[in-house]
């Protein structure tokens, strides 16, 4: 079997700085080269992203990861954790829709005090996040192989997180029905959008509030590369 030839990940210190007010240590680097090459390697045989050139890999994989957590990254930066998001205090995250493990395996790398639980239905992309996690020496991830609507009726994972992310396709209502209940009161569900309109907002609030939830705030940015415009929404439950 031919050998591909991998590039290097540009490094990027300036703009992780500039940008989130943080960058990779050497170690952190390493992990998010290891974790390029096993993604492009594991395109011959899943359908895992058809993002691999190593600047637009950066950009829309492991910055768009990080940048809807970039207020923890800052916290975690402040001397303990002392910010709106305090560290310590947030244990449990689970990565709803995982796919090849973005957002959950850039911030399991870059907070090792988290413990990112991945969250997947399709066997084969489960199968291949067990072969990455120690690859990368990865040790606070975990998989867990299922639909979200029915690992969240189980009480071991009912109002479990402090964090829930999906970074998935589809309506930002639903995402929310899937998120929601996996959180502990006063939790955080993060929804990585694209565009963002004053009519998903609204079926948003409508979807949210029987669920014990709030728009706790909407986050517009402009990707540092292409220019893209994105949006974090963050929901808070209550």
């Amino acid at each position: 079997m031919n050998q591909i030839e991998i590039p290097v990940l540009p490094a990027m210190n300036e703009l992780w700085q500039q940008t989130l007010n943080w960058q990779p240590d050497d170690s952190q680097q390493e992990q998010f080269q290891r974790l390029y090459e096993l993604i492009v390697e594991g395109n011959r045989h899943l359908n895992l992203t058809r993002i691999t050139e190593p600047i637009e890999f950066w950009e829309k994989h492991l910055w768009d990861s990080l940048r809807g957590i970039a207020k923890l990254l800052q916290a975690n930066n402040n001397l303990g954790g002392k910010g709106e998001f305090p560290v310590h205090s947030l244990q449990q995250v689970i990565d709803i829709g995982t796919g090849a493990g973005f957002p959950g395996l850039p911030v399991a790398i870059a907070l090792p005090q988290l413990s990112v639980t991945l969250l997947d239905s399709t066997r084969k992309k489960i199968d291949f996040l067990e072969t990455v996690l120690p690859s990368l020496a990865i040790k606070n991830a975990a998989t867990l192989l299922g639909r979200s609507d029915e690992i969240w009726r189980q009480s071991h994972h009912r109002q479990a997180y402090d964090i829930a992310f999906l970074r998935a396709v589809g309506a930002a209502s639903v995402c929310a029905k899937y998120a929601l209940p996996f959180l502990k009161k006063g939790g955080l569900a993060v929804l990585y959008r694209g565009n963002w309109t004053a009519e998903e907002e609204a079926d948003l609030q409508s979807a949210i509030e029987p669920l014990s939830g709030i728009v706790e705030s909407v986050e517009a940015f402009t990707t540092p590369v292409s220019q893209s415009v994105r949006h974090c929404v963050y929901l808070r439950k209550v």
